[in-house]
């Protein structure tokens, strides 16, 4: 009997039959404008995505990183990197390639677990085609009842953001950093919430995206319901899902 994938090993194959997929399909090509994700299912794409430049297969391409995590990968791999208002950019993408954190049935998603959703968000909606990927646990049928919905938010702001949010019914936490003391601090300078519905509750993610950036001092929330993302998913018997 075939042994079943870890989640690690699905976040291997299923970045590596992406990035595969997209530039046989040319969706990926020499030249293009591309955003790169962060965390531990988009880090095997940029070094699959490495690996063709390195062979001379791509050539010219301009990756714009989400995060220092992101562009540190990149120099490692000598992908080279501008940012999202470069001249060589110009503010708009060809392709954003990421991970999620929770993906449901009409391809909303949260992400933020990586405390990028800010960069991640601006790269995605100004991308002319978006990709997500993961292994198959990041598929739900309700999201921000199982993972949290990260919140970027003012560190000034936390108190009044916090007592807003307790008014809707939701339940949450300052994200403290790992071999660190106190909070998260994030690659804009903010700290993160993490909020969650309860159980039985039914969310509307378009909705709450709009209203979670209403308040003031929060800079931005991990729902992302814009640009619909073509979405591979990796299961345990080694196949990849697209939807």
């Amino acid at each position: 009997m075939k042994a079943l994938l870890t989640l690690d090993e699905q976040k291997q194959i299923v970045a590596k039959h992406a990035i595969d997929t997209l530039i046989k399909e040319g969706k990926i090509f020499s030249g293009m404008k591309i955003g790169l994700g962060t965390g531990s299912t988009a880090m095997p794409a940029v070094k699959r995505l490495a690996e063709y430049i390195q062979k001379g297969k791509l050539k010219n391409i301009a990756a714009v990183p989400s995060s220092f995590q992101t562009s540190i990968a990149c120099e490692e791999f000598n992908i080279p990197i501008f940012s999202l208002s470069s001249g060589r950019i110009n503010g708009e993408l060809d392709l954003t390639i990421d991970g999620a954190d929770e993906i449901d049935s009409k391809k909303n998603l949260i992400k933020g677990g990586g405390a990028a959703l800010l960069r991640e968000k601006i790269m995605a909606y100004n991308s002319k085609s978006f990709v997500i990927i993961g292994d198959e646990s990041k598929q739900v049928k309700t999201l921000g009842t199982g993972f949290p919905l990260p919140i970027e938010i003012a560190p000034e702001a936390r108190l009044s953001i916090m007592k807003k949010l307790e008014s809707w019914g939701v339940s949450m936490v300052l994200r403290d950093g790992i071999r660190k003391k106190g909070p998260v601090v994030t690659d804009n300078g903010n700290f993160i919430l993490d909020i969650k519905w309860p159980a039985q509750a039914k969310t509307n993610p378009s909705k709450f995206e709009k209203e979670l950036n209403a308040i003031p001092g929060v800079i931005e929330n991990g729902f992302f319901t814009e640009n619909p993302p073509r979405v591979f998913i990796a299961n345990a018997g080694g196949e990849v899902k697209e939807f």
